[in-house]
């Protein structure tokens, strides 16, 4: 009995947590991918590495994960990474 109470508080403590996912905010996700590009655009022309060139991976990952998914959705402003 105590098990599946334990069982049970766990799932609903993962499913709160799932429920409480941040919205994306598309336009200022898109805005910080283009600023980002435009800053990385000389330097990859340079011939310079997108690892040597982005500010982390992370940030770049990220970007072309949110344009990716913009394109999917049709937003508007999304382009290609």
């Amino acid at each position: 009995m105590m098990r599946a109470i334990c069982l049970a508080f766990a799932t609903l403590a993962l499913l709160a947590s799932a429920a409480h996912a941040a919205m994306i905010d598309w336009p200022a996700e898109l805005a910080r991918c283009r600023a980002l590009r435009e800053n990385m655009a000389p330097l990859l022309q340079a011939g310079e590495g997108i690892s040597a060139v982005g500010r982390s991976n992370v940030a770049v990952r990220r970007c072309i994960w949110i344009e990716h998914r913009a394109a999917r959705k049709k937003i508007p402003g999304a382009e290609p990474w």
